[in-house]
């Protein structure tokens, strides 16, 4: 999709209703997906390869393990990973990227590229 069409969506007053909840835009649902603080991170750091929490916790040393483990559950809700658990003492559980969660990283990589940019920007 391209930002005419995404635009075009908007024009259009198309909206999506679910769970009670009101999209207006494309955007809105992408960003209930992977905004805020630390889902963009996990899913960048998921789709180089599985991860198990412990990994997570040392790849963001700054997101507690109460919000780790909200963050899993909401892009496990959402398709974006999955969360197999391993019949082992002690259980072993790990991450990874689904396919439809793969489809995410050209937006993660222009994400990357354009704070790459905006940091050089402000940094000159």
């Amino acid at each position: 999709m391209d930002s005419e069409t995404c635009a075009a969506d908007s024009a259009q007053s198309k909206r999506l209703v679910q769970d009670g909840k009101v999209y207006n835009t494309p955007i809105e649902v992408t960003l209930e997906v992977i905004g805020g603080k630390w889902k963009s991170v996990l899913v960048y750091h998921i789709l180089q390869q599985p991860l198990r929490f412990s990994e997570l916790k040392r790849l963001v040393p700054d997101v507690t393990e109460k919000m780790l483990t909200q963050q899993l559950r909401e892009l496990e809700r959402n398709g974006v990973i999955s969360r197999t658990v391993y019949a082992e003492v002690p259980p072993r559980v790990d991450y990874r990227i689904t396919d439809h969660g793969a489809s995410l990283q050209p937006v993660l990589e222009a994400m990357c590229l354009w704070g790459r940019g905006h940091w050089q920007h402000i940094g000159s």
